[in-house]
């Protein structure tokens, strides 16, 4: 017998949560399955969890919610035997449309119902789980100047993206990638799990939620009308590189795979976790946790 948790987030996306719950009250009850709905943790502490499940015989934790909503949840479930479900209800949805879980609440649920569920990669930075993607520089300031605004949704994130393309600045970094040392002045770098930002926007086209690797993407110095251009080329035809190549200085975005790095930030560019503002620091110890949970997709 399956007895599943839904974590609902209230502030998260634009979407009406009280026709989620009556939708998954519906549901369950037609398909007699046993289940509990909760609001998401404002502080983000899910240590519970773990008594939780074990005392209630929970077989299934539902993140309702967008991708900042899914990291802390997945944070405390490591190493626990429970299958992970997701309604998308953020701003982007990054790891769901990655995962093909479709937006419409009905659909996702069919989708959670027939309960088929693989193993996905996680990641961590300076300790700090991801479950998707970080960046630092540009995104990571468009994250939190987003996150100020009382409006959500797609078109308050494109403004905010506007507004800070245009005062953008890079920034200095060194990367040290297989023993391999890259100094860079780059607007920002991204580190991914799933191939795109959310919203469809793809911006790593070769990144696997299951193969044991890092998609590593970094947005070089260059003229801003250069950059719009070298971005929707990346969205496109982004090709991973290997550090054998030549000319690699003469690129405008290097986008290579690996399983670790490290990368120095002297000038403490901000930092942004699956979508969501986090601190920064002038190091980041960043590596692939294969595996790290049992993800309900189609």
């Amino acid at each position: 017998m399956r007895k599943i948790l839904f974590f609902i987030n209230p502030i998260s996306g634009t979407r009406n949560k009280l026709s989620l719950e009556k939708k998954i009250i519906k549901k369950c009850l037609e398909y007699n399955i046993g289940f509990e709905l909760l609001s998401t943790a404002a502080d983000g502490n899910y240590s519970f969890l773990r008594d939780r499940i074990q005392h209630d015989k929970i077989t299934d934790i539902v993140i309702c919610g967008g991708d900042g909503t899914i990291s802390p949840v997945i944070s405390s479930l490591l190493k626990i035997k429970i299958n992970v479900g997701i309604i998308p209800m953020g701003s982007g949805n990054g790891l769901a449309f990655t995962a093909k879980i479709p937006r419409s609440v009905d659909k996702a649920l069919e989708i959670i119902f027939a309960g088929k569920a693989s193993y996905v990669d996680a990641f961590l930075i300076n300790g700090k789980l991801s479950c998707m993607l970080c960046g630092i520089g540009l995104d990571a300031q468009v994250a939190y100047d987003f996150s100020l605004q009382k409006k959500r949704g797609l078109s308050t994130y494109i403004r905010q993206t506007f507004k800070n393309f245009l005062s953008a600045t890079p920034y200095h970094f060194e990367l040290n990638v297989q023993n391999i040392q890259i100094k860079a002045d780059a607007y920002f770098i991204c580190i991914a799990n799933s191939n795109q930002f959310g919203n469809n926007f793809t911006i790593a086209p070769e990144a696997s939620l299951s193969d044991g690797l890092l998609d590593v993407i970094v947005v070089k110095k260059m003229s801003k009308p250069r950059i719009i251009w070298s971005v929707f080329k990346q969205m496109k035809t982004g090709k991973i590189i290997t550090f054998e190549e030549k000319n690699l200085d003469k690129k405008d975005i290097l986008y290579f795979q690996t399983d670790a790095l490290q990368i120095m930030n002297p000038e403490l560019a901000p930092l942004h976790i699956d979508g969501d503002h986090a601190p920064t620091d002038k190091k980041f110890t960043i590596e692939i946790l294969p595996a790290a949970f049992n993800l309900i997709r189609p």
